[in-house]
């Protein structure tokens, strides 16, 4: 491979993550021509194929995802280098990739602001996604930080619990059972009932919760967001269980029942695969959201004292 160049390597990592060359041209800002021919050019310098087509499909062959495995390789051994350098400079540089759970992301962006204007030197990509995507970007190292409710058991991960996530049952604020107080969960087998979509976590925790007691709710509708559960309550349509927190925007429309069992404890937590080595900017936001966790929590405690 003597004569691969760098943005050879680019192109290549691209074409072979999106399976496209067209979508790896759009990411590039390049044609699709060139793209093809620094393809062709890096093919022609490793002496294999790297890639072979079945019917419409591209597809990686064995020596193909044997470099893409070491273009990711350099590129993320290039960018802690980079990082190294800001930080000897005194600045804080570089990319910081996050995977959030879908209930974190009512909480999350709301400290990404001021992280982001303390370090304006670091970009940010954010990823929302649910339980199992989250586990198939970890298995890929696909990002330097994952935020999740449900620490996985089949992965050697290195976990920091640092904030508490309680599940709540939602209803519409004119709900029957609105003002009642410690209402038996087994009245909710009576409540048309709206479940997040299979491979949640959330809805995992729900399942198990009911199991336990013997419940089985009406499922009248299963939706893949909080948002619009969210909507789907308001609308009438039923009640749900959701993270407390995805009521910070918008109270007025929702009433949080008080059943039995709930809420839920559940806490979400900071992951990353054991062997891996935070760059500068992840350990620099790891320790900064144990810090912002911090103050959530004490202004929650205040927030709540009686007057």
């Amino acid at each position: 491979m003597n004569q691969a160049t760098l943005h050879q390597l680019k192109v290549f990592e691209a074409a072979a993550r999106h399976g496209s060359f067209t979508r790896a041209a759009e990411e590039l800002f390049l044609t699709q021509p060139t793209v093809s021919m620094q393809i062709k050019q890096l093919t022609k310098s490793v002496g294999l194929p790297l890639f072979e087509q079945v019917g419409k499909r591209l597809f990686l062959t064995e020596a193909g995802r044997e470099l893409f495995t070491t273009c990711r390789q350099i590129f993320e051994t290039i960018a802690q280098f980079e990082m190294t350098v800001a930080d000897l400079k005194g600045l804080k540089q570089g990319q910081l990739r996050l995977a959030v759970i879908t209930t974190a992301k009512y909480i999350i962006p709301r400290l990404l602001g001021p992280f982001c204007q303390l370090y304006p030197g670091i970009d940010i990509s954010l990823q929302v996604t649910n339980h199992e995507r989250i586990l198939e970007r970890m298995v890929g190292n696909m990002d330097d930080l994952y935020i999740m409710s449900q620490v996985p058991e089949h992965l050697d991960v290195h976990v920091e619990a640092f904030l508490e996530n309680p599940l709540v049952v939602f209803a519409p604020v004119n709900h029957p059972l609105a003002q009642e107080k410690n209402i038996p969960i087994e009245k909710l087998v009576d409540q048309p009932f709206i479940m997040r979509e299979p491979g949640s976590g959330t809805r995992r925790a729900v399942q198990s919760l009911f199991e336990e007691h013997g419940i089985k709710v009406k499922v009248k509708l299963e939706l893949g967001s909080n948002e619009a559960i969210k909507q789907a309550i308001a609308g009438g349509l039923g009640i749900s269980v959701l993270s407390r927190h995805t009521l910070l925007t918008d109270s007025s429309e929702f009433s949080i029942l008080d059943v039995q069992h709930f809420p839920m404890k559940r806490t979400w937590y900071m992951v990353y695969p054991s062997g891996k080595q935070l760059s500068i900017v992840a350990r620099t936001y790891y320790e900064y959201l144990l810090e912002a966790a911090k103050k959530i929590v004490e202004q929650e405690v205040i927030t709540s004292v009686p007057e």
